[in-house]
């Protein structure tokens, strides 16, 4: 496929018009897609803000937990207070199992859960979107934004929509009953597809108050370092490779508060990490991105701080398994991807694909976000350089 053919596929995938990007809509009206933990938390916070709510799940486990409560509270970092669902004479949450009522209501759509999820998502969406309206993956992992244009083509779409990736949300997210405990996450790159319509990200800061706008998806995918910090803290350990944290008298167990996320990371644990993250790094140079940022960043942003604030909680054994299959589908295997197309060799990042593949017992490569299953597959890099900074930029 030459790169004409590409630009003009990718202007029918994602709606683009020959139009300059002009105005968006106002974004007072949002819908979040999925009622898990993250979704609930997103809810809140543009309540907070003064938007109309909308959340759409199609299960009734998802949903009724939350019409029994009436309410969610919010502690921690973000928009502490109590938040009512499906009132009528107070701003609530409101909740629909309706798809086609929460699409049509929104100005901005939030795409929530797990990446399959949200693969999900895109293509039962194509059928009822409208031009103009946006759509935030969170978080989008590595060019999120690009497979959710793809699939929007597959289903149908031919609206003119903005798909927005953050490379993280405002906060970690964990729950106790009725009460979500927020902690706040730093500032991450968000990148917008057209790149023309950046002005989407300023109408959705106050939604996404830790975005940095990325100069293109390119610098958003690859400054994603959630694969290779969340798959080397969740599935590398035991005595040849023992967690971080303050050392500990034998008997002792360390305080509440140093139990967080940052601590699972020992100095073996960074030596793996570094070797991923030099691959990152050198696989986007190759794609022409090279202001990623350093590991010491990367580390602040994924895993959190050692304790107190800002600090990620350690996830359960069934959230961690949840991320370490995101992470790998989501962030692992595209970099191993775009690599092929670079002619690079990531042996560290192969090697965690496969690791976790017998961990999990499924075929995550297969299973991953490919460039080739999205409409990538010159083996050339400049021809793919090419064709995907004109959808960042929208020159398509």
């Amino acid at each position: 496929m030459s790169t004409a053919d590409f630009q003009k596929m990718t202007s029918a995938l994602t709606g683009t018009r020959t139009d300059a990007g002009g105005d968006l809509p106002p974004v007072g009206k949002v819908t979040i897609l999925g009622a898990g933990i993250e979704a609930q938390a997103i809810a809140c916070h543009c309540l907070s803000e003064g938007a109309d709510v909308l959340m759409f799940s199609a299960y009734r486990a998802e949903l009724e937990p939350l019409r029994s409560a009436g309410v969610i509270s919010v502690r921690g970092a973000g928009p502490v207070g109590n938040y009512q669902i499906n009132q009528s004479d107070t701003p609530s949450i409101q909740l629909t199992s309706e798809l086609d009522e929460a699409v049509s209501h929104a100005d901005v759509i939030f795409v929530t859960g797990p990446v399959l999820k949200q693969r999900t998502y895109s293509l039962v969406l194509a059928g009822h979107l409208k031009d103009g309206q946006i759509i935030v993956i969170a978080p989008g992992r590595t060019l999120g934004a690009v497979e959710m244009a793809w699939n929007l083509r597959v289903g149908g779409n031919t609206t003119a929509v903005t798909i927005v990736e953050p490379g993280a949300l405002p906060w970690w997210v964990s729950k106790e009953r009725n009460t979500l405990h927020l902690s706040a996450i730093g500032a991450a790159k968000c990148g917008v597809l057209p790149g023309r319509n950046q002005q989407a990200l300023a109408a959705l800061k106050p939604y996404l108050p830790n975005m940095v706008p990325a100069a293109n998806i390119l610098e958003s995918g690859f400054c994603d370092a959630s694969g290779f910090i969340e798959t080397g803290a969740l599935m590398l350990g035991g005595p040849a490779m023992p967690p971080g944290g303050p050392d500990l008298p034998t008997g002792a167990v360390p305080l509440a508060e140093q139990s967080t996320f940052r601590n699972l990371i020992g100095d073996n644990h960074r030596a793996v990490m570094r070797s991923m993250a030099e691959e990152r790094r050198t696989v986007a140079a190759r794609w022409g991105v090279r202001n990623v940022p350093e590991n010491r960043e990367w580390y602040e942003l994924n895993a959190g701080a050692a304790s107190g604030e800002g600090s990620r909680p350690v996830p359960t054994h069934d959230h961690a398994v949840h991320l370490v299959r995101c992470a790998v589908i989501g962030s692992l295997v595209p970099l191993v991807s775009a690599a092929a197309i670079a002619r690079v060799d990531v042996p560290t990042t192969q090697s965690m694909i496969s690791m976790a593949c017998a961990v999990l017992g499924s075929d995550l490569l297969l299973a991953g976000r490919r460039l080739e299953n999205i409409g990538l597959s010159s083996g050339d890099i400049d021809e793919a350089r090419r064709s995907m900074e004109a959808i960042a930029e929208g020159e398509i």
